[in-house]
């Protein structure tokens, strides 16, 4: 299928963009770079990052000016991603989850709404979550069961939801839930659950193999009641929504993934100049100069793609028609990740596998990628299903 003209859009990073960069990338070396290793052993939830990134004025990096954010939009919150995330995989969660989790709400919320959570979003006042998942029902978001009801000029919710990261640090959480039992993904609404509504518990924190300083939890909905306004945009309507928070918010992934391969690779070039074997640095072998050559190619070639897909996002490009972009972002700068860090423990060899290098962390960390917000099958199914016009 031929693509449209101005597929391969240009986009252009601003001064302000480098500085950016340049300013979360000195922040991250000096004060995330030697927590990342303890948070990671000890699942020990990083509220000094948090207050940090709070302290830089970056938690608000991608919302609008209207809402107290610094208004530089996706392609800035990749930016910030990606640098937090080349030093520890945890700490970036800060602006990703948020970023999913303020999307429908800047997209379909009333002004209201947009005004009480984006802005204490944006001062560091507040921390939200977002939850669509239950058990039976992943990718199969049509077929949640938790269901929610008008009654008395509140809505009152029933259900279990699973995998909700940042859930017992969050003010609230946006909830996916069914008015329509009856009807698929047209019968799906998006709630805001505050955290402390009646009926509203959050369950155990599961055991992860790896990002696992931000909890990730069960939730459970018994009687839930809150007030009618905290509907998102139209009754029945939130699958929609939900979807085009989705693809405004996978880039995000993507700069993550982008990070953690740079700092594989970053790590496994220092390490290739140090380590000697047979009486020269193992830099010096063109086996590992193929290692780092290909592992700085795909970067490269996955950078281009988050950005692009960021950029697109920005200019109001997020819909059906550009949606393979934005999963192409996704699931190749996460697959990507996942490479750079397998290839990254196979130059370092046996101490690659140790914890004494910071590799099979990333490992463990890079694979999570793959799976969230849309495994990277879906990603491909949805790219097919836009290239063949199905």
């Amino acid at each position: 299928m031929p693509l449209p003209v101005d597929a391969a859009m240009p986009f252009a990073l601003t001064g302000a963009h480098h500085m950016l960069r340049e300013s979360v990338r000195e922040l991250s070396e000096r004060h995330i770079a030697p927590r990342a290793a303890g948070i990671d052993e000890t699942e020990e939830y990083p509220e000094d990052i948090f207050q940090l990134l709070k302290a830089q004025d970056l938690l608000g990096v991608y919302l609008p000016e209207a809402y107290g954010g610094a208004g530089m939009g996706v392609l800035g919150a990749c930016i910030a991603i990606e640098e937090i995330a080349r030093v520890c995989s945890n700490s970036p969660l800060f602006l990703s989850v948020h970023l999913l989790a303020t999307r429908p709400i800047e997209i379909a919320g009333s002004e209201a709404q947009k005004q009480r959570y984006l802005t204490g979003i944006a001062a560091g006042e507040m921390r939200a979550s977002f939850s669509t998942t239950e058990a039976h029902a992943g990718t199969d978001v049509g077929n949640i069961r938790t269901r929610a009801v008008h009654e008395g000029g509140e809505w009152v919710i029933n259900g279990q939801k699973t995998y909700c990261t940042g859930s017992p640090f969050a003010d609230f959480i946006a909830v996916a839930a069914k008015t329509d039992p009856n009807a698929g993904i047209r019968g799906i609404s998006l709630f805001i659950v505050p955290a402390g509504a009646p009926g509203f518990t959050i369950g155990r924190t599961e055991r992860k193999m790896g990002m696992r300083g931000i909890p990730t939890c069960e939730l459970f909905f018994e009687n839930c009641r809150i007030p009618a306004e905290n509907i998102i945009g139209e009754q029945d309507r939130g699958f929609m929504t939900a979807m085009l928070g989705f693809n405004q918010a996978r880039p995000g992934i993507g700069a993550r993934g982008v990070g953690l391969a740079q700092g594989c690779l970053d790590y496994a070039a220092d390490y290739a100049r140090d380590r000697e074997a047979f009486g020269q640095p193992i830099a010096g072998f063109q086996a590992v100069q193929f290692i780092l050559a290909d592992m700085f190619m795909a970067i490269e070639a996955a950078r281009l793609l988050v950005y692009r897909a960021a950029a697109m996002v920005d200019e109001g490009r997020f819909g059906k028609e550009e949606v393979h972009f934005i999963s192409a972002a996704k699931c190749y700068a996460s697959d990507i990740a996942m490479k750079a860090a397998v290839d990254g423990i196979q130059l370092l060899c046996g101490a690659g596998y140790m914890k004494d290098h910071p590799l099979e962390r990333f490992m463990r960390d890079a694979k999570q990628l793959q799976i969230i917000e849309g495994t990277n099958q879906v990603q491909r199914s949805i790219i097919a299903r836009n290239l063949l016009n199905l």
